[in-house]
């Protein structure tokens, strides 16, 4: 860094190539000796001299004292630094040995060493450069002459012809020094307004990884959330199986130690039974009537009527408790959605209702205030502030200022509709009141099958139409995130608004043609 440093200092500011026999001006800056006596020529004409970095003038052509100091360093450099210093382009008069050539000369299209560029013409037709092989490139193809202008109409390096003859002639041009001074000064600034656009990417990327980071932070709580939930919802269903599967094994065994009861004593019964037809078989068979007569009195053989009455109704209703069972797992379920709605993620939010003081006249509103239907008919209602006058609009009579909350629209009966979220400030009459075209509301607006993401007359086209004829709205508040998305299957998402939000917001709807339901909103716990 410190011989880079050295390096820079030890240029001459007009050839912008180390100094070579450098000397000193009165005012103290330092050229090269060829450099500054081509620069002191061309002033001549004017009657005044001036340096070319301070500018300070003399009304005599100065004397130029060599630097010897400066010629020390110089010397000193390039021998500490010959590799550095070595162009491959040598000196075009040594012919006897290769030398190193230290500047070369347009005009004579040669390159000098040290020793021959101090008996070189000192002229200002000799233009000196850095040493190149390329001399030809420094001239005019058409006329041959050097480049001494820059024309700023063509952005074109021009010779004194071309100025005065050529294609250029009239064009507003400029010296090749001045034209250089002034591009590696556009070239400065446009150099540090990269560096700043560098530094302003840098911190937008530092921004999103950051971002990313906290989604990954984000997205890893809720992953762990919703395992949580669902290993919950599985050991809770495990739990309730075994609960509901225990009641029907237990009633299974108690219908079955009943039912073997009930079997042993019909076994008894059907005992009893077979002795009795033995012994009637046995009088059926017997010839003495008197014998007959007398044993058939002994016992009550044929009294099994009222016996078989009982038989049959202990036999009815033998069954399983399937209500009951079917109540065990009805309230085991209901326990478990309770548990997932009202504690993990989600929890039933009041219903939105439409607000009818602030519906145009031509719009219809259903008993329950949730659908709402255009109308060729005016419904005459009193013309208040807070109904929309110019716009076939209504907004909600709930209010959002806090929390994240949910709520959808069924669209299938309308072709031209918008629903959205508007603050209570919005106008009700004049081109502003319409949602979207303001700063006060977020909307979804379809027309003619296209679809247009709205806010402050700032639109967002969609490229496919909503599919499945029902949007939802989701509000996260503190956030101040407003999203749409199309509950189709699998749902898709739209767009998401971002703003701070400073009032309340209601929902609003927009009917031009057909009708449009509500549905309940819903509010997201936060954990």
């Amino acid at each position: 860094m410190a011989s880079a440093d050295l390096r820079k200092e030890l240029d001459c500011s007009i050839c912008l190539s180390i100094y070579t026999d450098p000397v000193t001006l009165r005012c103290g800056h330092n050229f090269c000796r060829l450099c500054i006596d081509q620069v002191l020529d061309t002033q001549e004409g004017a009657g005044v001299y001036s340096c070319p970095d301070c500018r300070e003038e003399f009304q005599e052509r100065p004397a130029l004292q060599r630097n010897i100091t400066l010629c020390n360093i110089v010397e000193s450099f390039r021998s500490a630094q010959p590799d550095q210093e070595e162009t491959g382009v040598f000196c075009t008069y040594c012919i006897h040995s290769p030398v190193p050539a230290v500047m070369s000369c347009l005009m004579c299209e040669a390159s000098l060493c040290y020793n021959h560029l101090r008996v070189h013409s000192k002229s200002p037709e000799h233009v000196l450069c850095d040493p190149t092989t390329s001399l030809e490139n420094r001239k005019c193809s058409v006329h041959r002459e050097l480049y001494k202008y820059y024309c700023t109409v063509d952005s074109a390096c021009i010779c004194v012809s071309c100025r005065l003859d050529g294609d250029h002639q009239g064009h507003k041009v400029e010296m090749l020094d001045e034209a250089f001074k002034k591009m590696k000064q556009k070239l400065r600034n446009d150099l540090q307004e990269l560096i700043t656009k560098t530094e302003e990417t840098e911190k937008e990327v530092q921004s999103l990884q950051e971002n990313k980071r906290k989604v990954h932070e984000k997205s890893s709580g809720v992953t762990e959330r919703v395992t949580g939930l669902f290993r919950d919802l599985r050991q809770q269903l495990d739990d309730l199986e075994k609960s509901v599967l225990r009641e029907v094994s237990r009633q299974e065994e108690q219908l079955s130690l009943a039912l073997a009861d009930l079997i042993w004593q019909l076994e008894i019964k059907k005992a009893e039974l077979s002795r009795k037809i033995c012994h009637i078989e046995e009088l059926c068979n017997m010839t003495d009537p008197l014998t007959v007569l007398q044993e058939s009195h002994t016992g009550d053989l044929c009294d099994t009527e009222e016996g078989d009455k009982e038989d049959r109704e202990r036999h009815d209703g033998w069954d399983l408790d399937v209500a009951l069972i079917s109540h065990t797992l009805h309230i085991g379920l209901s326990d478990i959605i309770a548990g997932v709605t009202g504690g993990c993620i989600i929890q039933e939010a009041t219903d939105i209702l439409l607000d009818i003081n602030t519906a145009h006249n031509h719009l219809q509103i259903s008993d329950d205030v949730k659908i709402v239907s255009s109308s060729d008919i005016s419904q005459n209602r009193p013309q208040t502030p807070e109904r929309f006058q110019n716009h076939i609009q209504v907004i909600s009579r709930q209010s959002f200022s806090t929390g994240r909350h949910y709520w959808e629209v069924d669209v299938s009966k309308s072709e031209r509709w918008g629903v959205g979220m508007c603050y209570p400030s919005i106008d009700r009459i004049g081109g502003q009141s319409v949602i979207g075209s303001n700063n006060k509301s977020w909307c979804l607006f379809t027309y003619n099958n296209l679809y247009l993401l709205l806010h402050d007359s700032k639109g967002i086209w969609l490229p496919d139409s909503v599919s499945s004829n029902r949007v939802r709205i989701y509000l996260d508040y503190e956030a101040g995130r407003l999203s749409f998305y199309d509950l189709c299957v699998p749902i898709r998402h739209l767009h998401t608004f971002t703003a701070t939000f400073t009032e309340p917001l209601h929902a609003i709807l927009r009917v031009d043609k057909g009708s449009t339901k509500i549905y309940a909103g819903r509010e997201e716990t936060r954990k």
